[in-house]
């Protein structure tokens, strides 16, 4: 970390967060960051290099936020071996969401990642791949692995099963809600949710001769 106050560069990743969400990497100015942290535009490259290091900062530290999160949620929900897994895959689906709520800035920084990929930097993007949905599908695929091991699923591959669960849930909702810009409304949420959890445990429930 450079020389600078600790809180002087807090609003600096905070503000950087909000316009790289609200105007994507490439259009995002080091003016208008300045601008939104109420600080000079001197103050951002006493801590940061320029807009290149600056993106990878709030990338790293927003990412491994949510990250942690999403992580803790799936540990939570999908730990106990005696829960029905439709109960406890809706209840892990609707907290995702409501975690996408909460990190609205975050999520709206994805939405331009997905967007102009081709235009950040590569670095930033492998953070980001590697901190964040790497990291999450990699312990949602641990816990539904076990899941198969305890016999409540029949999985043969968990990442696909892991990639399956999300499509029918969380990217539905995406999908639907265009990438959280649109909120939908909670009845239309809980419907596509516990839908998109009996097909999935429709595909991936344990059959009666695998337990003969």
């Amino acid at each position: 970390m450079r020389r600078g106050r600790p809180g002087k560069r807090a609003a600096i990743l905070a503000a950087a967060g909000r316009v790289f969400g609200r105007d994507g990497y490439a259009r995002a100015g080091i003016d208008a960051i300045a601008a939104e942290a109420g600080v000079s535009t001197r103050t951002i490259y006493h801590h940061f290099d320029g807009k290149d290091d600056l993106f990878s900062a709030v990338v790293t530290a927003s990412t491994a936020q949510v990250a942690d999160t999403l992580t803790e949620l799936i540990a939570a929900h999908l730990n106990d071996p005696a829960a029905p897994p439709h109960r406890a895959l809706v209840a892990l689906a609707h907290d995702w969401i409501a975690a996408q709520a909460e990190f609205a800035d975050h999520f709206a920084m994805v939405r331009q990642i997905n967007i102009e990929a081709t235009h950040v930097p590569a670095a930033a993007l492998h953070t980001w791949h590697e901190t964040g949905p790497a990291r999450v599908m990699a312990a949602l695929t641990n816990r539904l692995a076990a899941m198969a091991r305890q016999g409540t699923l029949r999985v043969f591959d968990a990442e696909r099963a892991a990639s399956h669960y999300l499509l029918l849930t969380v990217a539905a909702i995406d999908a639907a809600s265009y990438h959280g810009a649109v909120p939908l409304p909670a009845a239309e949420t809980t419907a596509i949710i516990t839908t998109g959890v009996t097909a999935f445990l429709d595909g991936y429930r344990p059959r009666a001769q695998d337990t003969a």
